[in-house]
């Protein structure tokens, strides 16, 4: 089989030539394979992190679940904004920090964050400007020059599509599973629930458009993706019920409809998020299934309990294991996953989130062999 017959074979719920294996590798990772300062992806898309997140999959082989990773939008939906410019407002060798602005009664308005682009790290988004000692309007700034364009819209699914190849399949974000991201939007929500409930019931109206929208072009996704890292850190799970299901429940329904996989990725714990998914909502995949301490999830329990309904991605331990541990650590932790959840299909060996820059090749060799030999049907 190839990654993509194989993980179509697991989706609809069949037996596959060997356990399907998909480690995170989503940003730092092919990032770092370039060579290049992480600007040069992030901000100067020289790559886009998306091309190399392509290229890392082809290099390592494995059956890559490309979850939303390039930037599908359209104009007709509001989601292109053309009112905000981004400007260089710092530059060293080790990092570039860019703020925007826009034209407001004749002056320039400027936004109240910055981003801080890093040689060797992904950026830093919503940066106050006094906490890394820069004033909140500039006193200079420079046009960015140099950005690479890539195809937009209908034309980057196509293009993503026929790079990836029989490699894997590509995801397009349409939902999302929090509208709490931080610490002050937990206290807004207590403030002003109201604001919040407007909120979930716009996006509710804009996800089913965007979704009628992917669903009426030629060259469609592969699957939706309708996660959201942490959805359970700033929400609890009474509060996900209240902002955010709403939003799974419709776009999984419709994605049940159409016949096309629906995908939750959110890191953190979990647990709840599993249950709720697979009793409540017509969800196909969900992952990493971290387990402690920065997860609750216990994989061979999830399995005995929703593996006959969700199909599960997860969950080897990304530092302690991944990028810490041996080659003979790696593939007694993915020997120990495969047993607990490869049984009767519906499982995809991967990591409990995105592997770190550092992560020895060796590893994720390793974690790879080992679902095509012991991973074996």
């Amino acid at each position: 089989m190839t990654s993509r017959e194989r993980l179509l074979t697991v989706i609809n719920g069949k037996i596959p030539d060997h356990v399907p294996v998909a480690p995170d590798t989503s940003n730092m990772i092919p990032a770092r394979m370039t060579g290049k300062p992480f600007w040069q992806l992030y901000l100067y898309q020289d790559p886009p992190i998306w091309k190399a997140y392509i290229d890392c999959v082809k290099y390592f082989g494995f059956d890559s679940l490309m979850d939303g990773y390039i930037p599908v939008q359209f104009e007709e939906l509001g989601e292109v904004d053309h009112d905000w410019t981004e400007v260089l407002v710092f530059q060293n060798e080790e990092r570039i920090i860019t703020q925007k602005y826009r034209e407001a009664l004749g002056k320039k308005e400027w936004a109240e964050w910055v981003t801080v682009y890093y040689r060797d790290n992904p950026p830093t988004w919503d940066v106050e400007p006094n906490a890394i000692g820069l004033p909140t309007v500039p006193v200079k700034w420079k046009k960015i020059d140099g950005v690479r364009e890539w195809p937009k819209g209908e034309a980057l699914i196509q293009f993503a599509q026929e790079e990836m190849g029989e490699h894997g399949l590509v995801g397009v974000f349409c939902g999302q599973s929090t509208l709490l991201f931080s610490q002050k939007d937990i206290y807004a929500y207590y403030d002003d629930p109201e604001k919040f409930h407007d909120k979930r019931d716009r996006l509710l109206e804009h996800y089913e458009r965007k979704f009628n929208k992917l669903m009426s072009l030629a060259h469609i996704p592969d699957f939706i993706c309708t996660g959201a890292s942490g959805s359970l850190v700033f929400q609890s799970p009474a509060i996900f019920r209240e902002l955010a299901l709403p939003i799974v429940k419709k776009v999984t329904s419709l994605c049940k409809q159409r016949g096309i996989p629906s995908h939750i990725h959110s890191c953190g714990p979990e647990t709840p998020l599993v249950k709720i998914c697979a009793e409540e909502t017509d969800l196909t995949i969900i992952d990493p299934l971290e387990i402690p301490p920065m997860g609750d999830c216990n994989l061979r329990e999830i399995k005995k309990l929703y593996g006959g309904k969700l199909v599960l991605k997860g969950n080897l331990h990304t530092t302690a294991v991944m990028l810490r541990g041996s080659a003979q650590d790696i593939i007694d932790a993915s020997k120990k996953a495969i047993d607990d959840a490869a049984e009767g299909g519906r499982f995809i060996l991967s990591t409990g989130d995105q592997c770190g820059r550092d992560t020895p090749d060796e590893n994720l060799f390793a974690m790879i062999d080992t679902a095509k030999t012991y991973g074996k049907y």
